[in-house]
Parts: structure tokens; sequence; C-alpha cells
């Protein structure tokens, strides 16, 4: 049993740290090998633009889409382009880098860590017959903003299609295109009746921005400047066989380029590379819970309390015990977040894949961790009390904003649980993403969308 060192009696008291001013979120560890220049010249620049993304964070709200500064500076450190082949002016960036910049994002603005994140979308079209990447990465050395978005590749509902000479005509109506007010392309997930054999497939198609209409549907209650609308096309549009690709030859197209481009990003396996933008996801959620954590320490040190004789909420036990559980969370996030993502770069580098049982325990690790951050930040306005509502405070906005993030199917945290119950106890795991196989032989083409 260790013992316990008090000092002697009537000797000095402990040495105490000076007081004022918030603490560091905790210790600080050697910066990873896997954190390559690009990724620490990024990130430190966010740092120093924090201020900036906070006074615009409620104008993009308003907007519901960033605001007209926030997307200019994410777009001028080149935070949209960390995907992107180095030989089409992008940086490649692997997943610690990735998660860096996305974490600081979260910190000041997480609608743009999100559309970050959300931006890899163009990476997809480099599967595509290369007539379509060029077109898709023509204009990206002078766009602003994400060039490509995604909408409703994997969802169980997509559009509708037919196979026409020279390529499909497409038409319905896509939800959830994080980035549709910013990007120049979109793309979408629909379903056709093969001609040859009457099988029902599913495809994506490349559309391009006269294709389809924005919706303004993206009335919710956080994450609002993704601007994650729904997009239509109500009339058939005609998309060429070079922009589509069949959902279940998107694994191996992307596995293809492998090493096709220069860059960690290009290293990755399939797995390795799902697993990254499960970390970018926790990333962001840990940025939210380190950007509230900060503003609760700031606020307390300022506020009185309701009904306690202190000088300020920060003199109060109560609200010292909120802080330091909060640092903790916040401590072991960072500690698993960074465990999968160096992990992640380390296998890329040495050429070893993931196993595909290795998938659910990593993301349930990081799932698990985007709701633990969840709670803190709940705790931490609920501590700071009514004025933390306002909607003029950053905490209502993270509390938002982070719970929004926790309702995306691919992080809930009873089906992953799941997930990794059935593996536990031995039973046949579900498929990966059963969206990429073909529609059930029973399942008829989808009616038409009403117009709304």
């Amino acid at each position: 049993m260790a013992s316990v060192v008090t000092p002697p009696v009537g000797g000095p008291p402990p040495k105490l740290p000076p007081q004022g001013g918030p603490r560091a979120p905790g210790p600080k560890f050697p910066e990873s090998p896997h954190l390559s220049e690009a990724g620490r010249r990024m990130r430190d620049e966010i740092v120093e633009m924090l201020p900036l993304l906070r006074e615009h964070a409620a104008e993009g709200e308003e907007l519901g889409a960033l605001a007209p500064a926030t997307l200019e500076a994410v777009d001028r450190v080149g935070a949209f382009k960390i995907t992107i082949p180095i030989e089409l002016g992008g940086y490649a960036l692997g997943a610690r880098d990735t998660a860096e910049i996305v974490k600081v994002l979260g910190q000041g603005d997480a609608s743009a860590g999100w559309l970050v994140i959300v931006s890899s979308a163009a990476r997809n079209a480099l599967g595509f017959d290369p007539k379509a990447h060029d077109e898709v990465f023509a204009g990206i050395t002078d766009w602003v903003g994400p060039i490509m978005f995604g909408a409703t590749v994997f969802a169980p509902k997509v559009g509708d299609g037919r196979k026409v000479d020279g390529g499909y005509l497409v038409q319905g109506k896509w939800s959830f295109g994080s980035g549709s007010k910013h990007a120049a392309w979109g793309s979408v997930g629909f379903e056709y009746d093969d001609p040859a054999g009457g099988e029902r497939r599913r495809a994506m198609g490349i559309l391009s921005r006269d294709q389809y209409t924005i919706v303004d549907d993206w009335h919710v209650m956080g994450l609002r400047a993704t601007n994650s609308n729904s997009v239509r096309a109500d009339q058939e549009v005609f998309v060429p066989d070079y922009r589509v690709v069949h959902t279940n030859d998107l694994p191996r197209l992307m596995d293809g380029l492998r090493g096709e481009y220069a860059g960690l990003a290009f290293k990755h396996s399939p797995i390795g590379g799902m697993v990254a933008t499960t970390c970018a996801f926790a990333a962001l959620a840990v940025g939210i819970a380190e950007g509230a954590l900060e503003s609760f320490v700031e606020q307390a040190a300022k506020r009185p309390p309701f009904n306690l004789p202190y000088r300020t909420m920060s003199e109060m036990a109560s609200i010292q015990i909120v802080a330091g559980k909060a640092r903790a969370v916040v401590n072991a996030a960072n500690a698993v977040l960074w465990r999968h993502a160096d992990e992640i770069d380390r296998r890329a580098l040495a050429g070893e894949d993931f196993l595909p049982w290795e998938e659910p325990s990593i993301t349930m690790d990081l799932v698990h961790q985007i709701h633990e951050c969840l709670r803190v930040v709940d705790g931490l306005l609920l501590a700071l009390g009514s004025s933390a509502v306002a909607l003029s405070n950053p905490l209502q906005r993270a509390v938002r904003d982070i719970h929004v993030l926790g309702t995306h199917g691919g992080f809930r945290l009873d089906p992953m649980a799941e997930i990794n119950g059935r593996d536990l106890f031995g039973l046949d795991p579900f498929p990966m993403i059963a969206a990429l196989g073909s529609p059930a032989p029973s399942a008829g083409p989808p009616k038409a969308p009403k117009p709304e």
C-alpha cells in the first residue's frame, strides 16, 4: 500500500502553482511520429484562428452554411484538401494528421470540422473513370471549400435510375448532403434494373451542380452550418457511364488506389481508411468537449453562484469536481483516439492490413469516447446553470452539436455495442456495409419522389 506523504506539523505549507487563468487540458506528451509537417502547420494555424471561428459560429448557424469568413479561413490553411492527392494539389494526410486538424476545428466551430471530414467524398471520384476525376478536380486549385459532397450513397433508400445508351437517367431525392451549398459536385446513390438480366442493382453517380436542386430542409438543433441539406432531381438527368460505378465494386476500386498516389492517405487499407474516418469523427467530439471545458473554466472563474456565498463559481467544490472529472474524460478520450490513429498510420507505412474482425472493436472504442464526451458537455452546461442556455453562450452550441454528432447512424452507441456483443458471443457478424450489395431480388423500383 502506498504511503501518504504529509508535511511536518508546523512546517511550511506545500508550494502551490500560481492562481489565475485556465489550465491546459492535461499532461503534454511527445508529438506523434505520424504527425507530418503539413499536419502540424495546419493544426497550429487553426489554433491561431480559433477566435475567428468562434466569432462567426453563430453566423454560420443563421446562414445554414459556414460563414464566409470561416469558409475562407479553413480553405486558406488547406484543410478541405487533406485527403486529395498531392499530385492534384492536395496533402494526402494520414489518420493522425486528420484527427489533429479536426479536433482543433471542433474547439472553434464543429460544423467546420464536420465539413473537413466529409470533404473526403472527393476521394471517391478517384475510383471512377479517369475522365470523371479529371472533371471533378479540374477546378480544385481555385475552388473555395469542399469540391464534392456525398448524399444517400449507402442509405437503405436511394434514387431511381435506368440504363440508356452511354449512361443512366437518374432522378430522386438524396438526404444529408453535407457541404451541398459549398460544393461543385455531388455523389449520390441510385438503383436500376440491369437490362442484361433484370437484376436490381445499386450504383453511385456523380452529378454536376446544374443537375440537382438544393432543398431547404436542414432545420436541425446542431451542426447547422454543415448545410447537410437534401438535394433532388425531379426530372431525370443524364449521368454518363464514366461518372457511374457500382457500389459493390467500390471496395476493390478504392483498394486499387493504394500506392497510386503519393502520401500516407494512399497507403491505408480499405478497413484502415474506414477506421481513420471514424477516428476523425471521434476527434471532432473530443475537440467539442475540449472547447466546452475551456469555456466552462473561463465562465466559472467570472460568474458568481446563484445561492452560495462564494465570490465566483470556480470557488465551489462542486464546480471543481465537475471540471476535474471532465478533464479526466477528455484525457482518456485523447489517449484512445491517438492510440488508434497512430496504429492506423503505422500499419499503413508497414504495409500491414487490418483484419475484418478488428474493425468493430476499434469503432466501438471510438464511438464510446464520442458518447463519453457528450455526457461531459451535458454536465458542464448543467453545472454552469441557466446562463449557459443563452444563444450567445458557446456551451449551448457545444451541447447541440455533439448531440447531433452522436445521433449519426454510424456512431450510435447501442447498435455498435450489439455488433461487438455478437462478436464476443461468437455469433455470425453482420455485413460491414450492407448497402454495398445489390438489393434483395424481391425489391421493386422505388416510387418516383413526390414534389414538395
